[in-house]
């Protein structure tokens, strides 16, 4: 059974989602969670939002918490080495597909960091493009400004 509850954040309203006991999708404001699941704020529910939290307030740089997004192998090879990206820091499509073996796969890298089902908990907001610039972020381009200034403002504390 899956589990979902609701928090307001700063960021604006984010649903948390878990089932067996790990976290399998983080929704942003405007987004639906079609499958069903029992609007229910358990334990593990409560500690990723105080860690979310932590986080926001940029006193939390890394999450501890049991994560299991559902995709292909592929994606979560490159969701694996998103978490690898240090608190503070960007990389760019090409080095995370360098970093999984496949130079060539910039494209199919960004196609797997843009349905990461636990944004923030695995930092797909630290990939930009090879020129620095942005990039594209699913849940729009000043979420991605707003975390990555966060993260900027605390990575030396």
């Amino acid at each position: 059974m899956k589990n979902i509850f609701f928090y307001k954040t700063e960021i604006g309203q984010i649903g948390i989602v878990e089932s067996n006991n790990a976290i399998t999708n983080v929704l942003f404001p405007g987004e639906n969670f079609s499958e069903d699941a029992l609007v229910n704020e358990t334990k593990l529910l409560k500690e990723a939002y105080r860690q979310l939290q932590e986080y926001l307030a940029g006193t939390r740089k890394d999450f501890m918490l049991p994560l299991a997004p559902a995709g292909t192998k592929f994606m979560l090879h490159v969701w694996e080495a998103l978490r690898s990206i240090p608190y503070g820091e960007t990389r760019s499509y090409k080095e995370i597909a360098q970093s999984i073996g496949n130079q060539k796969a910039s494209r199919a890298v960004g196609i797997a960091n843009n349905h990461n089902p636990t944004p923030i908990f695995i930092p797909c907001h630290r990939v930009i493009t090879s020129n620095g610039k942005m990039g594209g972020y699913r849940w729009g381009l000043q979420i991605k400004e707003h975390l990555l200034k966060l993260e900027k403002q605390h990575a030396d504390n």
